[in-house]
């Protein structure tokens, strides 16, 4: 069903572009009513517009709070143009129909990101013109309604198409888009409140997201997908490539997880190798180069093609370091001219700045089907004032640096995890298995195969506690003499009997962290 555009309302924060529909309305006789600063800038423009307090013959008031709401405006926009009752209706009162709405709202993200005054932030929330959309959105049969001025040249070929009329399947299009918007307009500010009053987890939670861009394929290349930002600021995420093919599903997964390890390393050059979500190489050292070397000796094999994450920026040196394997992301905090040289002439290779790069929210999300699971980030380690050493012999300060490492490592590992570490670089990893015993033999297996002579010695670090004494034993036969794990088992003893009976030390820290 094409219906003709006699009467449009244009009510706009943004007026970029509004010229093109100008040109169009003039073209097909379409009338125009307007107010404030989108009447004005029309009229600046030379074309004829009605302004909206004369149409209705009610002034706008309370400083601009209330001007669109009015009865003429809604009956126009709301009203069955195949209702006989709704058209006497219209008729008695003399209201015209008006057939396009193209609003777009106060800038609440652009106000939040700017301003910390509440006060200006909530005077900055919209009503009347999401009050507008809902209404012509829910009308889409008789009303269309314009939302974002990407779909300007949209509504202009609509036009051409069909000589100044709209067929109701781009209507409902522009509804759906209308419904999206308000929906995620009022996320926003739902969001921004839960946040100042320190409400975190209501009763209705709305997680809102704009595409950022579609992806080539999903995990698999059988599956679609795409990526949304969730922040005021939803336009970019935080970081700049610089090179090589576009970020894939996969590659923004595993970029995450490196960022999630790479923000707990602060205290010297920080190295983070992922492949499938997963750690494969961690290292931290007061030389970057040599953190890059360390964590890439963890495991060399499973780097093959992973992405690696520094807190440093990338020299000429290191480039060429990074140059002699095949890596699919590279992620840095900043890199000088030579090593750009060096890093560009691989053209695949996606090069990424993550210098103004920062952390924003508190909590994860898990969906299935229906349902989605809401927690807050896993953002401890442990506390050192309850660490509780459970064997005769007894840490050291630097042993209690290096378990604090390792233990930090294991939350980001997938359950079961073990993690084995010498000098603040992983040596060994077991991920993701349904036994902790076979975590700790794939662990122990990487260490033997890639540095066997740094297992001596080292430290190992389980997520959560040791079921049986098994593990423990494995570890200890490997060369590891400190163990840090949770404790909270009910053969904890057989597990404290064990570590005693080979003189190996072990803290219990009576924190868990599964990662599923």
């Amino acid at each position: 069903m094409k219906l003709k555009i006699k009467n449009a309302l244009i009510s706009v924060s943004d007026k970029e572009n509004i010229i093109s529909l100008l040109k169009s309305f003039k073209k097909y006789k379409i009338k125009i009513i307007s107010s404030g600063g989108t009447y004005r800038s029309i009229k600046k423009l030379g074309y004829k517009c009605t302004e909206l307090s004369k149409y209705t013959g009610f002034k706008e008031m309370l400083d601009g709070r209330v001007k669109t709401l009015h009865p003429k405006i809604y009956a126009g926009i709301l009203h069955d143009r195949q209702n006989r009752t709704h058209k006497n209706e219209m008729s008695k009162n003399k209201f015209p129909a008006i057939d396009l709405i193209v609003v777009n709202f106060y800038p609440f993200q652009k106000v939040v990101m700017g301003n910390k005054n509440p006060k200006n932030i909530v005077e900055n929330i919209d009503i009347g013109g999401p009050t507008m959309v809902r209404a012509a959105a829910k009308n889409f049969r008789n009303v269309a309604i314009i939302t974002n001025k990407n779909d300007y040249s949209n509504l202009i070929r609509e036009l051409e198409q069909n000589k100044g009329k709209t067929s109701l399947n781009f209507r409902e299009i522009m509804s759906s888009k209308a419904f999206g918007l308000t929906a995620y307009y009022d996320a926003m500010i739902a969001n921004w409140f839960n946040k100042k009053l320190n409400i975190q987890f209501p009763e209705r939670k709305t997680i809102f997201g704009r595409k950022l861009k579609k992806l080539r394929y999903g995990e698999n290349p059988h599956q679609e997908s795409s990526i949304y930002v969730s922040d005021y600021n939803d336009r970019q995420l935080g970081f700049l490539q610089l090179n090589g093919k576009e970020l894939s599903h996969n590659n923004y997964n595993d970029i995450f997880a490196s960022l999630e390890v790479l923000e707990t390393l602060k205290n010297k050059a920080g190295t983070v190798i992922i492949k499938h979500a997963n750690p494969c190489g961690v290292s931290e050292n007061k030389n970057p180069i040599d953190s890059l070397k360390n964590a890439y000796a963890c495991d060399p094999v499973s780097a093959f093609g992973a992405v690696i994450a520094c807190n440093f920026k990338i020299s000429k040196k290191i480039s060429l370091e990074i140059s002699k394997n095949f890596v699919e992301v590279i992620l840095a905090k900043g890199f000088d001219k030579e090593s750009l040289k060096i890093l560009k002439k691989k053209k695949n290779l996606r090069i990424i700045d993550i210098s103004n790069y920062k952390f924003k929210n508190s909590f994860s999300v898990k969906n299935f089907d229906n349902s989605f699971l809401i927690q807050d980030k896993d953002k401890i380690i442990f506390n050192k004032s309850k660490l509780k050493c459970v064997t005769k012999l007894k840490p050291n300060n630097k042993e209690l640096a290096e378990i604090r490492f390792a233990f930090n490592i294991s939350k980001y590992v997938k359950s079961n995890a073990i993690v084995i570490s010498n000098n603040f670089s992983t040596i060994g990893i077991g991920a993701g298995q349904p036994s902790r015993l076979d975590s700790c033999n794939i662990a122990i297996q990487k260490a033997k195969k890639y540095s066997p002579k740094k297992i001596k010695n080292s430290v190992a670090a389980s997520d959560a506690f040791f079921p049986f004494a098994d593990g423990v034993k494995t570890l200890i036969e490997a060369g590891v003499k400190l163990i840090i794990q949770p404790g909270g088992s009910i053969r904890d003893q057989e597990v404290i009997d064990e570590a005693n009976k080979a003189k190996v030390k072990m803290i219990f820290t009576g924190v868990r962290h599964f990662n599923h």
